[in-house]
């Protein structure tokens, strides 16, 4: 048995074996340390509208009037969002829009400055 018996998936150290497999205790994920392969967190790309890739920090524009829940008004095309950070999940990125304060966006909205 190696050294490096932590949880690949949460990182924790409390790990069990059981069977042929180790447990987290933590976060209960199962893998087997034989065929564990060295993985690479690769990132995806996110990429904007035109397919510019997005880092966290830019500068967006929206290309279409988004509607925002709870406001009767919608984000207006051409708004500039400073300072973006990128996130996974469908709305990939979080910032905060003068005048509608923090929110999520999805990238095919926007545009990098």
């Amino acid at each position: 048995m190696s050294n490096n018996n932590n949880c690949p998936q949460c990182g924790s150290e409390f790990t069990y074996p059981e069977q042929d497999y180790l447990v987290c205790s933590q976060c209960f994920y199962e893998w087997n340390p034989e065929t564990e392969e060295t993985e690479v967190n690769v990132t995806d790309k996110v990429l904007d509208a035109n397919g510019n890739e997005l880092i966290d920090g830019d500068t967006v524009i929206l290309i279409k009037d988004l509607p925002v829940k709870g406001s009767p008004k919608p984000i207006k095309i051409g708004t500039k969002v400073k300072n973006i950070r990128l996130t996974s999940g469908d709305h990939n990125i979080s910032c905060k829009v003068e005048g509608f304060g923090a929110m999520y966006l999805k990238s095919e909205f926007v545009k990098k400055v």
